[in-house]
């Protein structure tokens, strides 16, 4: 009987000692660590590698103009569906807002050949080094920022960006006080 009871009461704290753990993971995935892009807090700033020209692009370099943050990769179906919506978005809100996108997760070949495809006139740069994907708290691909004038983020869309929701993030971003 006493054996029982101690592989019962292992048992038990293997069952505890797992669900802990779980528990740990699940808060870690919800409130990470460091400081993360969030709607109405300041989008956190980079340096990257340029892919369409050379030199590299620092975030804090577009402040006092309006920002759509894109994150892509060329193998990702969802940025293929959306490219023409951002690259025809380049276009209508020149001098009003930067498109920027930032390619990670991929080869620097490969997003030029994209880019080329889809017609992306646009600045891109280049995240092999995984630098944006912790402190903007990418879920997946693509992912999509609303960086108002003065650097704060106004808007998030998730997953494929749709001309609607581009429009509504640029006149958001636009509008806000900076």
């Amino acid at each position: 009987m006493t054996a029982t009871r101690l592989k019962l009461g292992a048992q038990v704290l293997a069952v505890g000692l797992v669900a802990l753990l779980l528990a740990l993971l699940v808060w870690k995935l919800a409130h990470g660590s460091g400081k993360k892009a969030r709607v109405g807090g300041e989008a956190p700033n980079f340096t990257l590698n340029r892919i369409d020209k050379p030199g590299s692009l620092q975030l804090a370099s577009l402040r006092g103009k309006v920002v759509v943050l894109n994150f892509w990769a060329s193998w990702c179906y969802p940025c293929k569906q959306e490219a023409p919506a951002l690259s025809a978005a380049a276009k209508q809100y020149s001098g009003k807002a930067v498109v920027l996108g930032v390619d990670v997760n991929d080869f620097a070949g490969d997003a030029r050949k994209f880019a080329r495809k889809y017609g992306l006139r646009y600045p891109l740069v280049h995240d092999n080094k995984n630098v944006t994907s912790p402190i903007y708290g990418l879920t997946g691909l693509p992912e999509t920022f609303f960086i108002d004038r003065s650097g704060t983020v106004v808007e998030h869309v998730p997953g494929e960006v749709k001309p609607a929701d581009i429009q509504s993030g640029v006149e958001r971003a636009l509008r806000a006080r900076s």
